[in-house]
């Protein structure tokens, strides 16, 4: 069972006055936050609010590149080149280390969002590409991987830090990818349903698919999407019940 895990959201994805989840109140809740980038949302003002808020309460910070997709929030499956790609990574991770450093922090983690993390989960040469830009601008940053996919196997060979991810908030496939938004039941927006599924993991060491197949994982943290409209209700419930669980919340 695992007993000590990273709680993690994504945020930082409002743009301009336009405001998206409640980061303020996520970030009582949370470890670690990973903070949009700029490209599939957020912009230079709402990075540095949300780093600064992020070190005041002592939360990890973690950069949250996405497809050039504002448009879209960054679900749009685009096709790049791997050389777009490797560019597309390394601008939005210099820019969060740059802002994080400007807010006297530093970003910890690194982690895809939308439809580039979902690619790279099916894709082990996109995988690669994208974290082998992030390694060459912080070889010692650690990657947040959907756990059992292309992702983890793209670190597995390249050799750097990752930690192994699960979602509170998405159903699985049997290949420990996530389930297509679009399809019914893809979001669970119920958090007495959705902690205990969590825990079970936990205590399987193990991915539980929609269709109730086990999928062994490394579970080093879980995320719950600031976007979801129950995102705050289900981060309380789920951390107070691996609280009192005995499972030890920190991040990474």
């Amino acid at each position: 069972m695992v007993t000590t895990v990273d709680l993690n959201s994504d945020m930082g994805e409002g743009y301009g006055p336009w405001k998206m989840g409640d980061d303020a109140a996520l970030l009582d809740i949370v470890t670690s936050a990973n903070i949009a980038c700029g490209m599939h949302a957020g912009d230079p003002h709402v990075m540095a609010r949300t780093m600064k808020m992020a070190l005041d309460k002592g939360v990890g910070i973690g950069a949250h590149p996405g497809f050039d997709d504002l448009h879209g929030f960054g679900r749009h499956r685009l096709k790049r080149t791997p050389e777009e790609l490797t560019n597309l990574v390394t601008y939005q991770l210099g820019a969060a280390q740059a802002m994080a450093r400007a807010m006297g922090g530093q970003v910890r983690h690194l982690k895809l969002h939308g439809a580039l993390a979902n690619m790279c989960s099916e894709d082990l040469d996109m995988a690669r590409t994208c974290y082998s830009a992030a390694l060459a601008v912080d070889p010692d940053i650690v990657v947040m991987v959907l756990a059992g996919t292309q992702q983890q196997r793209a670190m597995e060979e390249l050799g750097g830090t990752w930690a192994g991810e699960i979602f509170a908030d998405r159903a699985y496939n049997d290949d420990a990818t996530l389930v297509d938004r679009s399809l019914p039941g893809a979001v669970l927006h119920d958090a007495a349903t959705a902690a205990p599924r969590i825990l079970k993991m936990l205590q399987e060491d193990a991915i539980i698919a929609e269709s109730g197949k086990r999928i062994p994982a490394r579970i080093n943290t879980i995320c719950l999407h600031s976007d979801t409209p129950e995102a705050v209700e289900m981060a309380r419930e789920l951390r107070r019940l691996l609280t009192e669980a005995g499972v030890t919340l920190e991040k990474l």
